[in-house]
């Protein structure tokens, strides 16, 4: 394959990540088998280099890969705890390892081209893509799905980052609640522009992740991360001296109302937080990801173009951009938010709200569970800066700044030989 005589293909797959990873493991399971594919990425993913969790109802294809899941969660604030059961949904625990096995496993039967390089120029002319790597090959595509990290259009009203920490401990003696899962805990100390809470996911008694998070502007030092760790162990009352970290995982994920374009040219379709799928007010990503692999498999397979619906309804991104807003203005404290949404609406109402699956109605009651003057001033504040948007020149949103990576042998409690997963 060289410039003159380029790979010609039904289906290019830009990026190998986790939306990539769903995409094939889809493309297999609705028996797709009659496309050309080929999946250009720099990296071959592999092992355990992120996790994912989400909630859903039992049974899918996705049962047999979790490490965990869980029908009772916990959400508390500095004034109570309080115990979610979230009957028929489940919370759900799923590491990289699996998904990137599955996915190569789909590629092997889809019989796809890989190819090991970055992909350096799209050109879409509305009936082919052409797409140039790193290593001077040239790929033909019908279509091009991109999953790529890209910045948004534009700069956003409200631009915030979800970044976090998180330590895999291996306790000496049974610690933790395996049947139950610390969704959002906000005893953590409250930065002064933005959110923090601390959350447990339990694989039995002896081993969990425990995770720093924030919501926020900007990112803390490496120290920063594993001092507020520290103090969030300690919260949990947690002894040092019996713990190990076994492994460290870091992220940094965009919030923000800044929109990302999920089908920039003709033939060309973003998926994953480039085409949308991260819920700007939570950070939330993996069940539209999901969505969006499905449909995009199901429509190939019935021999439709592979475009997914948009990754959540217009009025969840507008409801999103008015809570952004006033959450980075002071109007409402993140704690009472989220103290407010679960303690005035069934569990299960609050998740599919923010998975952007709700209908209207239960949407109402959603809104009807914050704090109203504070809202009200954020939505009138929301469009007189979309009115200003519209009268002055677009602006580039900045980068998403990479995640503080630590060390691991210098990593809190403990050291020694701890991978350090991104």
């Amino acid at each position: 394959m060289t410039d003159s005589a380029p790979l010609d293909v039904d289906l290019a797959l830009l990026g190998g990540g986790g939306a990539a990873s769903l995409l094939l493991a889809a493309l297999d399971r609705h028996e797709v088998r009659d496309l050309r594919i080929a999946v250009v990425d720099p990296v071959r993913r592999r092992g355990q280099d992120r996790t994912w969790a989400f909630w859903g109802h039992p049974g899918t294809d996705l049962d047999p890969l979790l490490s965990a899941s869980w029908q009772q969660v916990e959400v508390a604030t500095p004034t109570r705890r309080r115990v979610l059961d979230l009957t028929p949904l489940r919370y759900a625990m799923l590491r990289s390892g699996p998904v990137y096995d599955r996915a190569a496993a789909a590629e092997r039967r889809l019989d796809a081209t890989r190819i090991v390089a970055p992909a350096e120029t799209v050109t879409d002319d509305g009936t082919r893509v052409l797409v140039r790597t790193g290593d001077g090959r040239t790929v033909r595509a019908g279509w091009v799905l991109d999953s790529r990290p890209r910045p948004p259009a534009r700069a956003g009203r409200t631009t915030w980052l979800q970044h976090f920490r998180g330590w895999w401990l291996e306790a000496d003696r049974p610690v933790f609640d395996p049947a139950r899962a610390v969704l959002m805990d906000f005893r953590t100390p409250q930065p002064p522009r933005g959110v923090s809470f601390g959350y447990v996911l339990p694989v039995s008694d002896r081993y969990a992740l425990v995770e720093y998070t924030e919501f926020s502007p900007d990112l803390l030092t490496d120290a920063g991360y594993d001092a507020a760790l520290a103090g969030y162990r300690d919260l949990l009352g947690l002894d040092p001296a019996g713990l190990r970290v076994r492994e460290v995982e870091n992220g940094v994920i965009p919030m923000t109302d800044a929109p990302f374009p999920a089908r920039p040219s003709p033939r060309v379709v973003r998926l994953g937080t480039a085409g949308g799928a991260t819920r700007p007010s939570t950070g939330f990503t993996f069940s539209a990801m999901y969505r969006q692999a499905d449909q995009v498999a199901r429509a190939l397979a019935a021999g439709r173009p592979p475009v997914p619906q948009a990754a959540y309804p217009r009025r969840h991104r507008w409801m999103d951009a008015v809570a952004l807003r006033a959450l980075d203005r002071g109007g409402v404290g993140g704690p009472d938010f989220f103290d407010r949404l679960f303690d005035r609406n069934p569990a299960e109402r609050v998740l599919r709200f923010l998975d952007g699956v709700t209908t209207p109605a239960e949407e109402v009651a959603i809104m009807n569970s914050t704090r109203l003057l504070p809202m009200i001033a954020a939505t009138a504040g929301d469009a007189a800066h979309r009115v200003r948007d519209r009268l002055r020149p677009t602006r580039p949103a900045p980068a998403v700044p990479p995640a503080v990576v630590s060390d691991p042998l210098g990593s809190e409690p403990g050291a020694g030989g701890a991978p350090r997963p991104t």
